[in-house]
Parts: structure tokens; C-alpha cells; sequence
């Protein structure tokens, strides 16, 4: 599959299109239509997504439908409570070097079940299966300075951002990123996306 050298826009052009498709999708005029033959046939021969998202792997938040995308548009990775791990990271170093892509998103979402876990394994003592305790071991960090008197739903929700923030930092200070250039001319930036509004919030 050939790809182009250049980014296919910049970052802010990139942040404008996604904040514009989610007004789109919370506005219930999505453009899902079915593409033309040689739509596809012209994707079959390359790919050029503008931005790259790491997201949470439930059900109920696909990037390319809250964010009102097309075919490769968007190059998407996708796993329980948006974390990076090696092959994550590596994936995200495909996407600089060999797609360009100007932006980098990770996604987080309200009601998030694995910081929901994750919650419940450092302020409850809760137990989990060995691989998914794993996974909790991504998000559990995040959690630290966080008020465990909140109510429920406020921890959920302060602890969602914090965990979008530590999977940032963590890629900002990745060799990925600081031996390879990973900065070097892409924007990286949080989001969080409300279940009930369907409204994507970009982190300052």
C-alpha cells in the first residue's frame, strides 16, 4: 500500500475537521452515505488519514462515527482504557513515519468500565483476572492525587481525564518520541467524549 510523503493537512486543520464532524454527529447530520465504487478503488491504492486517534475499545464510542469520518480518514487504534503499550507505541510510530499524520488523539469517554475497574482495584481492593489486571496497571497512576471521598460518578469522570493526561505524557516521554522526533511537527492532544451529549471535549 503506498503512502505520501507530506502530511495531508496540518494539525489545526486536522483538530478543526474532527471538532466540525463531531458538531455534525451531535447535530444528527452525519454524512453516512454509501461510497461510490471508485471511492473505494482509490483507497485500495494508498492511504492519507489526517489524524491518528488511540482509543477506547467499547462499543458505544467509534472514532470514525463521532467524528463523522470517511474511509481513510482516520487511522484508529483502539484498546480498553486507551493506554499505550509497546505495540501500541509502535503502531503510533507507523502512523508518524510512514503515514504523517499531523495529529495525534487519545480518547477517552465517559463511563470509561476499565478506569471504572481500575477505581475500584486502588481505592477498593477489588480483584481482577490476571491479564485485565495487566491492563489495570496502565491506568492505576492516573489515579493518584485524585479525591477518593468524590461521589462516584465525579471520581469516574476526574479520573477518565487524568488518564487521558497520563497516556499523553507517557507518549510524550516515550523513545518513540523523544529519540525519533515524534514531536516534531505533529500536535498531540487530549479528548474526552460525553456518552449523553455525544460532544467531544478537547483538553487544554
Amino acid at each position: 500500500m503506498t503512502t505520501d510523503d507530506r502530511a495531508p493537512c496540518t494539525a489545526a486543520e486536522a483538530l478543526a475537521r474532527l471538532k466540525d464532524g463531531n458538531a455534525r454527529f451531535v447535530g444528527g447530520r452525519g454524512r453516512f452515505h454509501t461510497l461510490q465504487a471508485d471511492v473505494l478503488a482509490d483507497l485500495a491504492r494508498g492511504q492519507q488519514p489526517y489524524a491518528t486517534i488511540l482509543g477506547c475499545s467499547d462499543s458505544r464510542v467509534p472514532p470514525e462515527l463521532v467524528f463523522d469520518a470517511g474511509f481513510g480518514d482516520l487511522f484508529v487504534i483502539r484498546v480498553a482504557g486507551n493506554v499505550l503499550g509497546s505495540a501500541i507505541a509502535g503502531t503510533l510510530q507507523y502512523a508518524k513515519a510512514h503515514l504523517h499524520t499531523p495529529l495525534f488523539v487519545v480518547l477517552g469517554h465517559g463511563g470509561c468500565g476499565a478506569v471504572k475497574a481500575a477505581i475500584g482495584s486502588k481505592f477498593h481492593g477489588a480483584e481482577h483476572r490476571s491479564r485485565i489486571a495487566t491492563l489495570l496497571e496502565s491506568i492505576v497512576p492516573a489515579l493518584d492525587g485524585l479525591d477518593p471521598g468524590l461521589p462516584p460518578e465525579q471520581l469516574l469522570d476526574a479520573a477518565v481525564e487524568a488518564n487521558v493526561r497520563l497516556t499523553l505524557r507517557r507518549l510524550l516521554e516515550s523513545p518513540e518520541a523523544t529519540a525519533r522526533g515524534m514531536q516534531a511537527g505533529v500536535e498531540l492532544v487530549g479528548a474526552v467524549y460525553d456518552l449523553d451529549t455525544r460532544r467531544v471535549r478537547f483538553l487544554a
